[in-house]
């Protein structure tokens, strides 16, 4: 359970991994060599959330947008992703984490989509933690496969146009049987969400820090939940109403 007795813990914390460059950069390394250095980081708030008895757990290991990025960069990444995944999830298996991958899959080479997929059904009986890495993922590209599902259904007659609102439209997003997003962290020192669960970070509590991705460990995660439980998650409503309820 809970490191904090009596504090509130977030069921669901979201990360965007920044600084893993810059990192490497200050080092007069490659930046591949920083993205390497990340999963340590990894590894940490991963046991940090099994010590912390949150539920649920969503990196963004590669966005959309990184197609974008240097060819020996992205192929570099590519293969630290396999590496990674061979060595980690029996590991993860046995903490007890399921692993899950969202995003466009289908962007992938069918080698890695295989090794994604059977890392998936190998910790598919988890229970104590579950691990959602976004990997050519973008929020807006999930709220237009969600439309695009949701119009197909109602092609198909399965579902009136005007059924389509936003519990609906929720249902057809990546992590739809997830708990709802509480917290949302980037390291790095950059303020922004970078179409990163734009959804489902509409009440999320956003968690800033300067502190780059290979550095962030199990005590920055621990200030980061510290911080969500002292802040007064209202919902539209007044503090009253939040009070009395």
């Amino acid at each position: 359970m809970s490191g904090h007795a009596g504090a509130r813990v977030p069921r669901h914390i979201a990360i965007v991994m920044d600084g893993n460059g810059r990192w490497a950069k200050a080092r007069h390394r490659p930046r591949s060599f920083g993205h390497n250095a990340g999963r340590k980081a990894v590894r940490e708030v991963v046991e940090g959330c099994l010590r912390e008895g949150v539920e649920a757990l969503t990196l963004f290991a590669f966005s959309s947008e990184n197609w974008q990025r240097p060819e020996d960069e992205v192929g570099a990444l590519m293969e630290l992703f396999v590496r990674a995944l061979d060595k980690e999830v029996d590991e993860l298996h046995a903490q007890g984490v399921r692993l899950r991958f969202i995003g466009h899959l289908d962007a992938f080479a069918a080698p890695l989509r295989e090794r994604m997929q059977a890392a998936m059904a190998r910790t598919a009986d988890a229970h104590r933690l579950q691990l959602n890495v976004a990997v050519s993922y973008g929020g807006r590209w999930d709220i237009a496969q969600a439309a695009r599902r949701a119009a197909q259904a109602v092609a198909d007659g399965a579902l009136r146009p005007e059924q389509v609102d936003e519990a609906t439209l929720g249902r057809y997003l990546c992590l739809a049987d997830q708990p709802p997003l509480d917290l949302f962290i980037r390291t790095g020192g950059e303020c922004r969400i970078s179409n990163f669960l734009l959804w489902q970070a509409a009440y999320a509590e956003l968690y800033f820090t300067d502190t780059l991705w290979p550095d962030f460990d199990q005590a920055c995660l621990r200030r980061a939940i510290e911080d969500y439980a002292r802040r007064e998650r209202r919902f539209g409503r007044t503090g009253e109403q939040v009070k009395q309820a």
